[in-house]
Protein backbone atom coordinates (compact mmCIF):
# COMPACT_ATOMS: atom_id res chain seq x y z
CA UNK A 1 0.00 0.00 0.00
CA UNK A 2 2.85 2.37 0.81
CA UNK A 3 4.42 1.84 -2.59
CA UNK A 4 1.11 2.17 -4.37
CA UNK A 5 0.18 5.52 -2.78
CA UNK A 6 3.66 6.89 -2.20
CA UNK A 7 3.39 9.12 -5.27
CA UNK A 8 0.33 10.81 -3.75
CA UNK A 9 2.22 11.67 -0.56
CA UNK A 10 5.11 13.03 -2.63
CA UNK A 11 2.63 15.07 -4.67
CA UNK A 12 1.07 16.57 -1.53
CA UNK A 13 4.49 17.57 -0.18
CA UNK A 14 5.11 19.69 -3.31
CA UNK A 15 3.60 23.17 -3.09
CA UNK A 16 2.74 23.17 -6.80
CA UNK A 17 1.17 19.73 -6.60
CA UNK A 18 -0.80 20.61 -3.48
CA UNK A 19 -2.18 23.79 -5.05
CA UNK A 20 -3.08 22.03 -8.30
CA UNK A 21 -4.67 19.13 -6.47
CA UNK A 22 -6.83 21.45 -4.35
CA UNK A 23 -7.96 23.53 -7.34
CA UNK A 24 -8.83 20.49 -9.46
CA UNK A 25 -10.61 18.85 -6.51
CA UNK A 26 -12.68 22.01 -5.93
CA UNK A 27 -13.68 22.19 -9.60
CA UNK A 28 -14.63 18.50 -9.66
CA UNK A 29 -16.60 18.81 -6.42
CA UNK A 30 -18.39 21.92 -7.70
CA UNK A 31 -19.34 20.15 -10.93
CA UNK A 32 -20.62 17.13 -8.99
CA UNK A 33 -22.64 19.23 -6.52
CA UNK A 34 -24.16 21.29 -9.35
CA UNK A 35 -25.72 18.12 -10.77
CA UNK A 36 -28.08 17.95 -7.78
CA UNK A 37 -28.04 21.44 -6.25
CA UNK A 38 -27.33 25.09 -7.05
CA UNK A 39 -28.37 28.09 -4.94
CA UNK A 40 -30.78 29.18 -7.71
CA UNK A 41 -31.87 27.89 -11.09
CA UNK A 42 -28.94 28.95 -13.34
CA UNK A 43 -31.29 29.96 -16.17
CA UNK A 44 -33.95 31.63 -14.00
CA UNK A 45 -34.55 35.21 -15.18
CA UNK A 46 -35.36 37.68 -12.41
CA UNK A 47 -35.54 41.17 -13.93
CA UNK A 48 -36.32 43.05 -10.67
CA UNK A 49 -33.06 41.68 -9.18
CA UNK A 50 -30.76 42.36 -12.13
CA UNK A 51 -27.19 43.59 -11.46
CA UNK A 52 -27.30 43.00 -7.72
CA UNK A 53 -23.89 43.36 -6.03
CA UNK A 54 -22.42 40.43 -4.09
CA UNK A 55 -24.38 39.79 -0.93
CA UNK A 56 -27.08 37.61 0.50
CA UNK A 57 -28.68 35.54 -0.99
CA UNK A 58 -26.76 36.15 -4.26
CA UNK A 59 -23.23 35.68 -2.96
CA UNK A 60 -21.55 36.74 -6.23
CA UNK A 61 -24.33 39.04 -7.43
CA UNK A 62 -26.55 38.73 -10.49
CA UNK A 63 -26.19 39.46 -14.20
CA UNK A 64 -28.25 41.65 -16.53
CA UNK A 65 -31.08 39.12 -16.57
CA UNK A 66 -31.17 38.66 -12.82
CA UNK A 67 -29.56 35.22 -12.96
CA UNK A 68 -27.43 34.18 -10.00
CA UNK A 69 -23.76 34.29 -11.04
CA UNK A 70 -22.66 31.67 -8.47
CA UNK A 71 -25.23 29.22 -9.83
CA UNK A 72 -24.06 29.92 -13.38
CA UNK A 73 -20.44 29.31 -12.38
CA UNK A 74 -21.34 26.04 -10.62
CA UNK A 75 -23.30 24.82 -13.64
CA UNK A 76 -20.49 25.95 -15.96
CA UNK A 77 -18.03 23.79 -14.01
CA UNK A 78 -19.84 20.74 -15.44
CA UNK A 79 -19.07 21.90 -18.97
CA UNK A 80 -15.45 22.59 -18.04
CA UNK A 81 -14.95 19.13 -16.53
CA UNK A 82 -16.69 17.45 -19.47
CA UNK A 83 -14.48 19.21 -22.02
CA UNK A 84 -11.24 18.70 -20.06
CA UNK A 85 -11.84 14.99 -19.39
CA UNK A 86 -13.22 14.31 -22.87
CA UNK A 87 -10.32 16.04 -24.62
CA UNK A 88 -7.88 14.27 -22.28
CA UNK A 89 -9.28 10.85 -23.19
CA UNK A 90 -9.20 11.58 -26.94
CA UNK A 91 -5.65 12.98 -26.68
CA UNK A 92 -4.49 9.96 -24.66
CA UNK A 93 -5.81 7.42 -27.14
CA UNK A 94 -4.50 9.26 -30.20
CA UNK A 95 -1.17 10.19 -28.59
CA UNK A 96 -0.34 6.71 -27.30
CA UNK A 97 -1.43 5.06 -30.55
CA UNK A 98 0.71 7.37 -32.72
CA UNK A 99 3.67 7.18 -30.33
CA UNK A 100 3.54 3.38 -30.27
CA UNK A 101 3.29 3.21 -34.06
CA UNK A 102 6.16 5.68 -34.36
CA UNK A 103 8.42 3.81 -31.95
CA UNK A 104 7.67 0.09 -32.02
CA UNK A 105 6.91 -0.74 -35.65
CA UNK A 106 8.89 -1.27 -38.83
CA UNK A 107 11.09 1.54 -40.06
CA UNK A 108 8.85 2.60 -42.96
CA UNK A 109 5.86 2.81 -40.59
CA UNK A 110 7.85 4.83 -38.04
CA UNK A 111 9.00 7.31 -40.68
CA UNK A 112 5.49 7.64 -42.11
CA UNK A 113 4.04 8.33 -38.66
CA UNK A 114 6.77 10.90 -37.96
CA UNK A 115 5.94 12.75 -41.19
CA UNK A 116 2.20 12.63 -40.41
CA UNK A 117 2.79 14.02 -36.90
CA UNK A 118 4.98 16.83 -38.27
CA UNK A 119 2.24 17.78 -40.73
CA UNK A 120 -0.58 17.71 -38.18
CA UNK A 121 1.36 19.59 -35.53
CA UNK A 122 1.68 22.58 -37.88
CA UNK A 123 -2.01 23.36 -37.36
CA UNK A 124 -2.79 25.19 -34.07
CA UNK A 125 -5.47 23.61 -31.91
CA UNK A 126 -7.79 26.61 -31.99
CA UNK A 127 -7.54 26.84 -35.79
CA UNK A 128 -8.51 23.17 -36.06
CA UNK A 129 -11.46 23.79 -33.74
CA UNK A 130 -12.66 26.78 -35.74
CA UNK A 131 -12.33 24.88 -39.03
CA UNK A 132 -14.35 21.95 -37.68
CA UNK A 133 -16.91 24.35 -36.19
CA UNK A 134 -17.33 26.03 -39.57
CA UNK A 135 -18.29 22.69 -41.12
CA UNK A 136 -20.28 20.93 -38.37
CA UNK A 137 -21.33 23.92 -36.28
CA UNK A 138 -20.33 24.90 -32.77
CA UNK A 139 -20.78 22.32 -30.02
CA UNK A 140 -18.93 20.82 -27.09
CA UNK A 141 -18.23 17.70 -29.16
CA UNK A 142 -16.34 19.84 -31.69
CA UNK A 143 -14.22 21.37 -28.92
CA UNK A 144 -13.48 17.96 -27.36
CA UNK A 145 -12.46 16.31 -30.63
CA UNK A 146 -10.48 19.23 -32.02
CA UNK A 147 -8.49 19.76 -28.81
CA UNK A 148 -8.11 16.01 -28.32
CA UNK A 149 -6.75 15.51 -31.84
CA UNK A 150 -4.47 18.55 -31.62
CA UNK A 151 -2.91 17.57 -28.31
CA UNK A 152 -2.89 13.90 -29.14
CA UNK A 153 -0.43 14.80 -31.90
CA UNK A 154 1.62 16.87 -29.42
CA UNK A 155 1.69 13.95 -26.98
CA UNK A 156 2.80 11.60 -29.75
CA UNK A 157 5.61 13.91 -30.83
CA UNK A 158 7.01 14.23 -27.29
CA UNK A 159 6.39 10.64 -26.17
CA UNK A 160 7.75 8.90 -29.29
CA UNK A 161 11.46 9.70 -28.71
CA UNK A 162 11.06 8.79 -25.03
CA UNK A 163 9.63 5.40 -26.04
CA UNK A 164 12.55 4.89 -28.43
CA UNK A 165 14.99 5.71 -25.62
CA UNK A 166 13.39 3.35 -23.11
CA UNK A 167 13.03 0.66 -25.78
CA UNK A 168 16.78 -0.04 -25.59
CA UNK A 169 16.89 -0.26 -21.78
CA UNK A 170 18.06 -3.43 -20.07
CA UNK A 171 14.70 -4.21 -18.45
CA UNK A 172 12.94 -4.02 -21.83
CA UNK A 173 15.50 -6.37 -23.35
CA UNK A 174 15.04 -8.68 -20.37
CA UNK A 175 11.28 -8.62 -20.96
CA UNK A 176 11.84 -9.70 -24.53
CA UNK A 177 14.15 -12.48 -23.36
CA UNK A 178 11.49 -13.98 -21.09
CA UNK A 179 8.95 -13.94 -23.90
CA UNK A 180 6.92 -10.75 -23.38
CA UNK A 181 5.06 -9.60 -26.48
CA UNK A 182 5.54 -6.01 -27.73
CA UNK A 183 2.13 -5.09 -26.28
CA UNK A 184 3.03 -6.57 -22.87
CA UNK A 185 6.36 -4.75 -22.90
CA UNK A 186 4.56 -1.53 -23.81
CA UNK A 187 2.11 -1.81 -20.91
CA UNK A 188 4.50 -3.14 -18.25
CA UNK A 189 7.72 -1.31 -18.99
CA UNK A 190 7.52 1.39 -21.65
CA UNK A 191 4.42 3.39 -20.67
CA UNK A 192 5.24 3.57 -16.92
CA UNK A 193 8.69 4.94 -17.72
CA UNK A 194 7.41 7.64 -20.09
CA UNK A 195 4.47 8.49 -17.80
CA UNK A 196 6.08 11.65 -16.32
CA UNK A 197 6.54 13.21 -19.77
CA UNK A 198 3.09 12.04 -20.83
CA UNK A 199 1.42 13.45 -17.70
CA UNK A 200 2.83 16.93 -18.25
CA UNK A 201 1.64 16.98 -21.86
CA UNK A 202 -1.79 15.63 -20.89
CA UNK A 203 -2.29 18.21 -18.12
CA UNK A 204 -1.25 20.94 -20.53
CA UNK A 205 -3.71 19.61 -23.09
CA UNK A 206 -6.55 19.57 -20.55
CA UNK A 207 -5.70 23.13 -19.53
CA UNK A 208 -5.77 24.23 -23.17
CA UNK A 209 -9.10 22.40 -23.55
CA UNK A 210 -10.54 24.60 -20.80
CA UNK A 211 -9.16 27.71 -22.51
CA UNK A 212 -10.33 26.52 -25.93
CA UNK A 213 -13.86 25.88 -24.69
CA UNK A 214 -13.99 29.29 -23.06
CA UNK A 215 -12.48 31.03 -26.09
CA UNK A 216 -14.64 29.27 -28.67
CA UNK A 217 -17.76 29.78 -26.57
CA UNK A 218 -16.79 33.44 -26.25
CA UNK A 219 -16.61 33.61 -30.07
CA UNK A 220 -19.93 31.81 -30.42
CA UNK A 221 -18.60 28.56 -31.94
CA UNK A 222 -18.21 26.53 -28.74
CA UNK A 223 -20.91 25.67 -26.25
CA UNK A 224 -24.43 26.77 -27.29
CA UNK A 225 -25.89 29.74 -25.42
CA UNK A 226 -28.38 27.41 -23.71
CA UNK A 227 -25.51 25.41 -22.18
CA UNK A 228 -23.99 26.78 -18.94
CA UNK A 229 -20.42 27.73 -19.77
CA UNK A 230 -17.82 30.05 -18.31
CA UNK A 231 -16.93 31.24 -21.83
CA UNK A 232 -20.55 32.03 -22.69
CA UNK A 233 -20.99 33.86 -19.38
CA UNK A 234 -17.82 35.86 -19.99
CA UNK A 235 -19.01 36.82 -23.47
CA UNK A 236 -22.36 37.97 -22.12
CA UNK A 237 -20.85 40.03 -19.29
CA UNK A 238 -17.80 41.59 -20.97
CA UNK A 239 -19.84 44.28 -22.71
CA UNK A 240 -20.79 45.63 -19.25
CA UNK A 241 -17.25 45.59 -17.86
CA UNK A 242 -17.07 49.37 -17.49
CA UNK A 243 -20.39 49.52 -15.62
CA UNK A 244 -20.32 46.26 -13.63
CA UNK A 245 -16.66 45.14 -13.62
CA UNK A 246 -17.08 42.78 -10.67
CA UNK A 247 -19.50 40.55 -12.57
CA UNK A 248 -16.87 39.85 -15.25
CA UNK A 249 -14.25 39.05 -12.61
CA UNK A 250 -15.83 35.81 -11.43
CA UNK A 251 -15.83 33.76 -14.66
CA UNK A 252 -12.38 35.14 -15.52
CA UNK A 253 -11.01 33.99 -12.16
CA UNK A 254 -12.67 30.58 -12.53
CA UNK A 255 -11.00 30.01 -15.90
CA UNK A 256 -7.63 31.35 -14.72
CA UNK A 257 -7.43 29.26 -11.55
CA UNK A 258 -8.61 26.09 -13.30
CA UNK A 259 -5.98 26.40 -16.05
CA UNK A 260 -3.28 27.26 -13.52
CA UNK A 261 -4.31 24.36 -11.28
CA UNK A 262 -4.15 21.85 -14.14
CA UNK A 263 -0.72 23.05 -15.22
CA UNK A 264 0.72 22.99 -11.70
CA UNK A 265 -0.86 19.60 -11.01
CA UNK A 266 0.84 18.22 -14.11
CA UNK A 267 4.22 19.59 -12.99
CA UNK A 268 3.70 18.13 -9.52
CA UNK A 269 2.68 14.73 -10.89
CA UNK A 270 5.77 14.67 -13.08
CA UNK A 271 8.01 15.15 -10.06
CA UNK A 272 6.01 12.74 -7.90
CA UNK A 273 5.92 9.90 -10.44
CA UNK A 274 9.31 10.23 -12.10
CA UNK A 275 11.44 7.41 -10.62
CA UNK A 276 14.70 9.13 -11.59
CA UNK A 277 13.69 12.32 -9.78
CA UNK A 278 12.67 10.31 -6.72
CA UNK A 279 16.04 8.56 -6.61
CA UNK A 280 17.89 11.86 -6.93
CA UNK A 281 15.80 13.36 -4.13
CA UNK A 282 16.53 10.41 -1.83
CA UNK A 283 20.23 10.60 -2.66
CA UNK A 284 20.28 14.32 -1.92
CA UNK A 285 18.57 13.80 1.44
CA UNK A 286 20.87 10.97 2.49
CA UNK A 287 24.09 12.66 1.36
CA UNK A 288 25.96 14.34 4.19
CA UNK A 289 28.53 16.83 2.93
CA UNK A 290 31.95 16.67 4.46
CA UNK A 291 33.06 19.49 6.72
CA UNK A 292 36.20 21.06 5.37
CA UNK A 293 38.40 22.60 8.00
Amino acid sequence: MNGRWGWLRRLWRLSTGRFGLIVVAVVLATAAVSLVWTPFDPQQVDIPNRWLPPGWPHLLGTDGSGRDILSLLMAGARTTVLVAVGAGIVATVIGIALAALGALTARWVRESVAVLVDILIAFPVLIIAMMISAVWGGSLAVVIWSVGIGFGVNIARVTRPELRRVLHSDFVLAGRAIGLTPTQNLVRHLLPNVAPVFIVQLSWGMAVAVLAEAGLSYLGVGAPVTEPSWGVLLAELQQFITVHPLSVLWPGLAITFTVLGLNLLGDGLREATDPTLSRRDRAARTHVPEVVA
